[in-house]
């Protein structure tokens, strides 16, 4: 009997704690954690995720009026600090999507500066190609992979 409660209590255990590995959102928009403490590849509730075209850290008209959002919520939310991820597509090496990456999480954290958020309530980080928001291998994936995702602390 006792061996059979250890069981359903582990067994719940491994449930609780694996029911939101790497889908879920906390209640700011950022991304859950692993134990690994990577970030799952989830789109942000409250900061939108930046677009960026391919092969490019250029922002467009589109991801500066979102930035325009983002920016508002943080000067309304002065405890909050970001994390801004910088992710590629799956085409090209790592080494060159890492590059990318930092380059299109520069430009976000560079545009949100102009737009007067404090520059130590951002930091950036690369992901480069390694947590695809979708991980099919088509256009329309690569698309919603090419971003900067915030990661609200």
């Amino acid at each position: 009997m006792q061996s059979a409660r250890l069981f359903l209590l582990a067994v719940f255990t491994m449930f609780l704690v694996t029911s939101c590995s790497g889908i879920c959102n906390d209640d700011f928009g950022g991304s859950s954690a692993g134990a690994d403490n990577v970030p799952g590849a989830v789109p942000g509730n409250i900061l939108k995720d930046v677009q960026f075209p391919f092969d490019s850290a250029a922002l467009t008209p589109a991801a500066k009026a979102n930035l325009k959002t983002s920016a508002e919520w943080l000067q309304a939310n002065p405890r909050r600090t970001v994390i801004i991820e910088g992710h590629c597509d799956e085409r090209g090496t790592v080494e060159y999507n890492l590059v990318l990456g930092e380059k299109r999480a520069r430009a976000v954290y560079d545009y949100m500066r102009g737009l007067g958020v404090d520059a130590k309530r951002m930091s950036t980080i690369s992901y480069g190609k390694e947590f695809p928001l979708d991980p099919a291998s088509n256009e329309a994936a690569w698309a919603k992979n090419r971003r900067a995702h915030f990661a609200v602390k």
